[in-house]
């Protein structure tokens, strides 16, 4: 797609160039606005089977079999057995959303066939990430003879030899990049390797176990529990993987399933965020529900993340449900503190942003936080980050968030030598080095920054699906905006353009950070809402009465009982400096 870019307040702004032809035929066909039909031509879903994929997905064109994937057989297989023989099992997960749902998916799946199984999430703190040495000499003494790893072990080498010496096989279930070789493993099963012939790559981890329980299910002749399509819903919002493809029909299923029966522990979940409507959409899920479950692996036990989703004692869950709400709050106030702290750092000088990439580490920042405030760094400045956890023996224990051009795995595997250990994907990574070698770290990658990014690749970008008027903004909209749902990573809301809109009144400035104002165009009324913009607030003061444009998403607001379009601003063109 071809754009023509204007600067905006914050973003340089991608203007798509699109056929009017092309536009008329989609909206006659699909008896669309011409606005929408311009949203799917600026994400290049153009051609009329292209949109009708888009728009229905069904099991049998979106699903694939899970025989295809490298290892599900030999996997399935292995875990039959076990079954059988009532050999212990062990699920080895991880203590992000993705790990506690992917563990607590596959103890349901388990325990349903008769399975004699239990779990182990290491602590972030005390054990680190992935599968470690310890865990496999402990599950051998406990007379575990099978590992299953859930999000986790595609980098699990010396614990993967030592389970082989002490008779204990692992199967490896992972959605991460593969280094150059992988474990020795009885089974791995990772659609990323390249070997790996399943069509699909971009699972989360809960998505590689759910492939794996089905096949298992279908050896077995049952069905699965329903439980199952909740928890893989969950993970895959929150672990930020394409809502594409296969995802795409996951996630409208899962979504399906909760707006007809929500468990106790949703409903737990609900009550805590004070998201009661009467449907959920992908974006609740993703920003008011299931950060409450990433709070308890970010700042304590991960284990009663699983005893929680699992729901069996429901005094348990009311327990563990006030748990969640305590410590999500006080993740927000750590992560808002690091947040200023780093702001702070960029504004002294202490962070040169001439450099293109953002380092910084600190011994009172929590490990469990940085990931977030990685991301939200990203966000405000454009520039791949890396943040750092120091710990008191001497290491640097990181989260990197990189922006779209720049591949930061790819970038770390260079400067592996300078690593104790590193995985994870194109855009987002953890790793862990000694803090002597960080200087130089951030020196090679500012130099690959340099190398493979122009000027153009720098600069904070934003494209826009399409032009739009505040009249446009209305019920019709938003009822054939259901088609273009679940919205997530690589399908976000759509980004719409509204020229020439005037205030009608003084903004108001809503805790020193969200900026909120009602505007005029075309004979309509809106309100807008620019979040976390508070630099706004002065200049449109300073316009006056005279016309700017505007880029927002259009929401839908449940609130007393009733929905109400609104708009929420995402930047500005055309105000005053």
């Amino acid at each position: 797609m071809d754009y023509s870019y204007i600067q905006g307040n914050k973003y340089l702004i991608g203007i798509p160039i699109i056929s009017s032809e092309k536009l008329d035929v989609i909206a006659q066909h699909f008896s669309i606005s011409k606005t929408l039909a311009s949203v799917l031509l600026a994400r290049e879903i153009d051609g009329i089977q292209k949109i009708k994929d888009y728009f229905h997905t069904s099991y049998e064109k979106d699903v694939h079999d899970p025989r295809l994937m490298k290892d599900a057989i030999k996997a399935v297989d292995r875990i039959s057995i076990a079954i059988e023989r009532q050999e212990k099992i062990l699920i080895f997960g991880d203590y992000d959303v993705d790990g506690i749902t992917s563990s607590s998916l596959m103890m349901i799946g388990l325990l349903a066939l008769g399975a004699k199984v239990n779990f182990y999430l290491p602590n972030r703190v005390k054990d680190g990430y992935g599968l470690s040495s310890k865990i496999v000499k402990k599950a051998a003494e406990n007379n575990y003879s099978l590992i299953i790893t859930v999000d986790n072990g595609i980098t699990a080498f010396a614990p993967v030899e030592l389970a082989k010496e002490l008779g204990v096989d692992v199967i490896i279930t992972d959605h991460h990049q593969p280094h150059d070789h992988i474990p020795d493993a009885y089974a791995v099963v990772d659609p990323h390797q390249h070997d790996c012939t399943y069509p699909f790559k971009y699972f989360a981890g809960v998505g590689v176990a759910f492939k794996i329980l089905t096949l298992l299910f279908e050896k077995k002749g049952h069905q699965i529990p329903d439980k199952m399509i909740e928890l893989l819903l969950f993970g895959t919002v929150a672990d930020v993987v394409p809502l594409t493809g296969e995802n795409r029909y996951w996630v409208r299923v899962g979504l399906n399933h909760i707006n007809r029966t929500d468990s106790y522990c949703l409903q737990v979940l609900k009550t805590n965020s004070k998201v009661l409507k009467p449907e959920l959409f992908s974006t609740d899920i993703g920003f008011s529900i299931t950060p409450q479950i990433n709070a308890l692996g970010r700042l304590d036990d991960p284990r009663q993340g699983v005893q929680f989703l699992l729901g069996q004692n429901l005094d348990e869950v009311d327990r563990v449900g006030k748990i969640l709400f305590e410590l999500n709050q006080a993740r927000k106030q750590i992560e808002k503190q690091i947040i200023d702290e780093i702001v702070q750092r960029v504004e002294s000088g202490k962070i040169d942003l001439s450099k293109n990439i953002v380092v910084a580490a600190s011994d009172n920042w929590p490990a469990g936080v940085i990931g977030l405030v990685a991301s939200r760094i990203v966000g405000l400045y454009g520039k791949p980050t890396l943040l750092f956890h120091i710990t008191s023996d001497g290491l640097v224990k990181g989260s990197c968030r990189s922006i779209q051009e720049f591949n930061i795995f790819q970038a770390l595997e260079k400067s592996k030598d300078l690593l104790i250990a590193f995985g994870g994907h194109s855009h987002a990574a953890g790793l862990s080095l000694k803090i002597e070698k960080l200087p130089e770290l951030e020196k090679r990658l500012q130099q690959e920054v340099i190398e493979k990014l122009t000027e153009f690749d720098l600069k904070q970008k934003l494209k826009i699906d399409s032009l739009a008027t505040l009249s446009d903004f209305s019920d019709t909209m938003m009822e054939q905006l259901r088609l273009f749902e679940p919205f997530g990573h690589e399908n976000p809301q759509p980004y719409f353009y509204i020229k020439n809109v005037v205030l009608v009144q003084q903004p108001f400035l809503l805790k020193d950070l969200h900026v909120k104002c009602r505007v005029f165009a075309d004979g309509v009324l809106k309100s807008i809402m620019f979040f976390n913009r508070p630099e706004l607030f002065n200049q449109m003061i300073e316009q006056g009465d005279q016309p700017f444009d505007v880029v927002a998403q259009v929401l839908h607001n449940y609130w007393n009982g009733s929905y109400t379009i609104e708009l929420q601003g995402i930047d500005v063109i055309g105000l005053k400096d």
